[in-house]
C-alpha cells in the first residue's frame, strides 16, 4: 500500500503546477495515506481518493467537495465531476472531486470517505488558499444522497484517534444537492441506490436513519436543491421533502424545480433552459455571503 501511495505522490509532483501560488493536483490522491478504514483491496474501487482543481484567478476562498452520482454502483465522474470542477473554477471556487467507495462497499464506508474529504480540505485550507469556514459539499443523484448524509450525520462516524486530519470537523458549511436521492422510506425511494448502499435486507432503523429528510435538524447546513418535474428516475419529491424538513427546522434553503429534464444531465451544458441552473447556485452563494460581489 505504501508503495502505491508513493507512486501516486511522485506522479502528482510531476503533474503539479503552480498557479497564483497554489498547487494544482491532477492525479488521484488517496484520502488516507496508509490505507483507508475498511479497505478490502488495492484496486481503484478500494482506494478512496480526491483530485484538487484550484481557480486560476478571482479566488473566492470557497471550496466545494464534489460527489458524482452513480447509484452507489459506479461514479459518473466525467459530467458530474470534471465538468463541474471546470465550472466551479471559472467562478473562483476550488473543486475537490471525490472518488468515494461504492458497492460492494456498504454504509458507512461512503460516508466515511466523504467526511474524510471535507476534513482533508480543512487540513489543507491554508496551503490551497481556502477559507476553512467556506467549505461546502455538492452531490448529484446518489452523490446527492451522500452529500445530504454528510450534512445530516456529520457527527456519526468516529474518526481515527491518532490521525490529525480526522480530528477536524466534517460538517460542511453548505450543501448543494442536484436531483438527489433523499428518502429511503417512501414510494419515491430509488431502490437501486438503497440496495447498493445497504444490501438486500437492511435493518429498518438503519433505513430510517439514512432517509435524510427525517434527519434534518437546526444544525444541518444551509442547502440549495435542484430537481426537475420530469425526473422519473429519482422523483422531485425527494428534494421537496428535504426542503420542507429544512424549512421546518429553520435552516436556510433554496429550491428550484425545472419542468424539463430527465435524470442525470449534470450541468446540462447543451440545454438552453436547464443550463441556467448553475448560475442560480452562484447567486445563492452570494446571497449566503460565501461569495462577495
Amino acid at each position: 500500500m505504501k508503495l502505491l501511495f508513493n507512486v501516486v505522490i511522485i506522479s502528482m509532483m510531476i503533474l503539479a503546477s503552480t498557479i497564483t501560488g497554489q498547487t494544482q493536483i491532477d492525479e488521484w490522491v488517496p484520502l488516507w495515506e496508509n490505507g483507508a478504514p475498511g479497505q478490502n483491496g488495492t484496486t481503484d474501487l478500494d482506494i478512496p481518493a480526491y483530485i484538487v482543481r484550484l481557480p486560476k484567478e478571482n479566488n473566492t476562498g470557497v471550496a466545494i467537495v464534489v460527489c458524482p452520482g452513480g447509484g452507489y454502483g459506479h461514479l459518473a465522474v466525467d459530467h458530474e465531476g470534471y465538468q463541474v470542477a471546470d465550472w466551479l473554477n471559472e467562478n473562483g471556487i476550488a473543486a475537490i472531486i471525490t472518488r468515494y467507495r461504492y458497492s460492494p462497499y456498504r454504509h458507512p464506508v461512503p460516508l466515511m470517505d466523504a467526511q474524510r474529504a471535507i476534513r482533508t480540505v480543512r487540513h489543507h485550507a491554508k496551503e490551497w488558499n481556502i477559507d476553512p469556514g467556506k467549505i461546502g459539499i455538492l452531490g448529484f443523484s446518489a452523490g446527492g444522497h451522500l452529500s445530504s448524509t454528510v450534512a445530516t450525520h456529520h457527527q456519526t462516524v468516529n474518526p481515527i484517534d491518532n490521525d490529525p486530519i480526522d480530528q477536524l470537523s466534517s460538517r460542511p458549511d453548505f450543501a448543494v444537492l442536484i436531483y438527489p436521492v433523499i428518502s429511503f422510506t417512501t414510494e419515491y425511494t430509488h431502490k437501486g441506490s438503497m440496495r447498493n448502499l445497504l444490501g438486500d435486507n437492511p435493518d429498518e432503523e438503519l433505513v430510517k436513519s439514512l432517509s435524510n429528510e427525517l434527519q434534518v435538524t437546526k444544525d444541518t447546513p444551509p442547502t440549495f436543491l435542484m430537481h426537475t418535474f420530469n425526473d422519473t428516475g429519482v422523483p422531485a419529491e425527494n428534494s421537496i421533502m428535504f426542503y420542507l424538513a429544512l424549512r421546518k427546522a429553520g435552516v436556510p434553503a433554496e429550491m428550484h424545480i425545472y419542468e424539463p429534464g430527465q435524470h442525470g444531465f449534470g450541468l446540462a451544458l447543451k440545454d438552453p433552459v436547464l443550463s441556467s441552473y448553475p448560475s442560480r447556485i452562484i447567486d445563492w452563494l452570494k446571497v449566503r455571503k460565501f461569495i462577495h460581489e
